[in-house]
C-alpha cells in the first residue's frame, strides 16, 4: 500500500498552490464581499487547464483522474472556496455527458468547457425537492422531434452565468417504478423559455453564482436527451459518487486552509507577554485541527481511488467522506475563528469566510444526514 503521490500529483498540488496564492488570495475578499463571478480569475484559470480537467484529452480536458481532481480542488479551496468553487464547478454536470453522452454530445459540449468558453450546471434540485431527487417535478414532453420542459430548479450553481444544463426532467411519469421515470436533458440557456435569476445573500461561498431556474416550455431537440430515456435517477446516483468525493476534497481544503491560518496567527499573536502558540490549550486546538484535517484527506482519497477503481464500496465511501470531511471543515474552521479571538469575527482575517463557507459542505450534494442513511443503508446491504 503506498500512500505516496506520485512526482506528477506532487507537482500539480505545487503548481495549484501556486495560482491560488497569486491569482485567488489577493481578490477573495472583494469577490466574496461584492457577491460577484470571478471573470478574469476564470480566464486565468482556464490558461493553467485548470477548468474541467477530468474532462479526456480528446475534447479538450486534461484528462485527471479523480484523485487528480481531488488533489487540484482541495489547493483551491484552500485558498478560497468561494473562488474555488467557480472553477472546480466550471464543468459541473459534464460526468452525465463524459458518461452517458453520444459522440456528437461530446464534442459539441465538452470542449468549450475546458477552454473557459463555456460554463455548465446541473439541474437538480426544486423548491420542494433537494435531497429526495425521486419528487422532481420539471416535466420534459415529446412533442414531434422535441422536448418541451416546464418546471423550475432551485439553488442551481452556475445558474446565472451558465450556457447549458444537464437538467434532471421527470419524462415518463405513468411507470410503476419510480426509479425509472427520469430521464437528463440538456438545455442550453439561450433557448427561448429559460430565464434565471440569481440567488443573493447566501452565508458562504458568495463569489460562486447559485441561482433560480425558470423553465416555460422550453424546447430543445430530441439529440438533447443524454442516455436513455428514463434511466435518468440510476445516471444521477451515479454522478453524485464522483460529485461527493469532490465535496470531500472541498471539506479538505476549507480545513486545510482554515488551519494554515490558525497556525501562523497562533505564532504572530502575543498574549501575556507570549506568543499564544506557547499555550498548551492552544497548542492541543492545533493538534486536533492537523489530525482531523489528514484524516479527512486519507478518507477522501481513498473514496476518490474508489472511484478511479469502479470498487464495489464506491457509493459507501464516497458518503463517509463526504460526511467527515465536511464535519471537520466546519469544526477546524470554528476553531480556527476561536483561536483568532475577536479577530476572528471581523473580515480583517479570511478565517470568519472560511467559517461560513464551510457550512455549505455538509448541505450540498445529499445533507450529511442523507449520506448516514446512505453509509447505514450500504452496511445492512438493503440496496436502493
Amino acid at each position: 500500500m503506498d500512500f505516496a503521490l506520485s512526482d506528477e500529483q506532487q507537482a500539480l498540488r505545487e503548481e495549484v498552490a501556486r495560482f491560488a496564492e497569486n491569482e485567488i488570495e489577493p481578490v477573495a475578499t472583494e469577490y466574496d464581499r461584492e457577491e460577484k463571478y470571478p471573470h478574469d480569475v476564470m480566464d486565468a484559470a482556464a490558461d493553467m487547464g485548470l477548468l474541467a480537467p477530468h474532462i479526456p484529452i480528446e475534447y479538450g480536458g486534461v484528462g485527471y483522474s479523480t484523485l487528480e481532481t481531488a488533489i487540484l480542488t482541495e489547493e483551491l479551496f484552500a485558498a478560497d472556496p468561494g473562488i474555488g468553487l467557480c472553477i472546480a464547478s466550471a464543468g459541473f454536470g459534464a460526468e452525465a455527458i463524459m458518461a452517458f453522452g453520444t459522440d456528437e454530445q461530446k464534442e459539441k459540449y465538452l470542449p468549450p468547457l475546458t477552454s473557459g468558453e463555456s460554463v455548465m450546471g446541473a439541474a437538480i434540485s426544486e423548491p420542494h425537492a433537494g435531497s429526495d431527487v425521486s419528487s422532481v417535478s420539471t416535466r420534459a414532453e415529446k412533442d414531434g422531434d422535441e422536448w418541451v420542459i416546464n418546471g423550475n430548479k432551485m439553488w442551481i450553481t452556475n445558474g446565472s452565468v451558465g450556457d447549458y444544463f444537464v437538467v434532471v426532467c421527470e419524462t415518463d411519469p405513468d411507470v410503476e417504478d419510480r426509479y425509472t421515470g427520469f430521464s437528463q436533458i440538456i438545455i442550453e440557456s439561450d433557448r427561448d423559455g429559460f430565464s434565471a435569476e440569481k440567488i443573493t445573500g447566501k452565508l458562504g461561498i458568495r463569489a460562486s453564482d447559485t441561482a433560480e431556474l425558470v423553465l416555460d416550455d422550453v424546447r430543445v431537440p430530441e439529440e438533447n436527451l443524454v442516455g436513455t430515456r428514463g434511466m435518468g435517477f440510476l445516471q444521477v446516483m451515479q454522478f453524485f459518487d464522483e460529485t461527493r468525493t469532490a465535496v470531500a476534497a472541498q471539506g479538505v481544503g476549507i480545513a486545510k486552509g482554515a488551519a494554515q491560518r490558525a497556525l501562523e496567527y497562533a505564532q504572530e499573536r502575543e498574549q501575556f507577554g507570549r506568543s499564544i502558540s506557547e499555550f498548551q490549550a492552544i497548542q492541543h486546538k492545533l493538534a486536533d485541527m492537523y489530525t482531523r484535517t489528514e484524516a479527512a484527506r486519507g478518507l477522501t482519497y481513498k473514496s476518490a481511488w474508489s472511484v478511479d477503481a469502479d470498487s464495489d464500496d464506491v457509493t459507501t465511501l464516497a458518503s463517509m467522506a463526504k460526511e467527515y470531511a465536511s464535519r471537520v471543515a466546519t469544526a477546524v474552521a470554528d476553531e480556527a475563528v476561536q483561536i483568532h479571538g475577536g479577530a476572528g469575527y471581523v473580515d480583517d482575517f479570511d478565517v470568519g469566510r472560511f467559517y461560513r463557507d464551510a457550512k455549505i459542505t455538509q448541505i450540498y450534494e445529499g445533507t450529511t444526514e442523507i449520506q448516514k442513511n446512505i453509509i447505514a443503508r450500504e452496511l445492512l446491504g438493503k440496496g436502493m
